[in-house]
């Protein structure tokens, strides 16, 4: 079993979390989407949000912190400032939300999960990603 604290471990969950946003990415792009585009749009953001939030576990737990929770986790990132205040609360929110996107099979949740993903979601994820790579970047 590897060790959380190897800067490994959250190099290797930096580079899942790369390929999740490139994806999420290319399910944005799309002007229209069919029923069965809109669940793969929200499933991609689904992976996606997942792999964010561990990725920043892990980099927290190789720093010594031992959050377990993404609510803690993400917290936790705001004060170490790998995510700032607005970001923080976007975070929140989109836990509290994510139960509430996976109800696509309802017509209106379906459009506004679409509509959260592309304009709020996908940029916060964006937004970290960059931040972590820029992090990973230096020695």
């Amino acid at each position: 079993m590897m060790d959380n604290r190897t800067p490994i471990r959250w190099r290797l969950r930096l580079e899942n979390f790369r390929r999740a946003v490139e994806r999420l990415e290319s399910a944005c792009r799309l002007d229209e989407y069919s029923e069965l585009e809109r669940a793969g749009l929200v499933q991609t953001f689904e992976f996606s949000f997942e792999l964010g939030w561990k990725t920043l576990k892990d980099l927290l737990d190789h720093e010594g912190y031992d959050d377990k929770t993404p609510r803690e986790v993400i917290r936790r990132a705001f004060q170490a400032g790998y995510l700032d205040e607005t970001d923080t609360t976007t975070w929140l929110d989109g836990l509290d939300k994510r139960n509430l996107l996976s109800h696509i099979y309802h017509e209106g949740i379906a459009r506004e999960a679409e509509r959260l993903i592309k304009e709020r979601y996908h940029p916060l994820l964006r937004r970290l990603l960059d931040h972590l790579e820029e992090k990973a970047a230096k020695p």
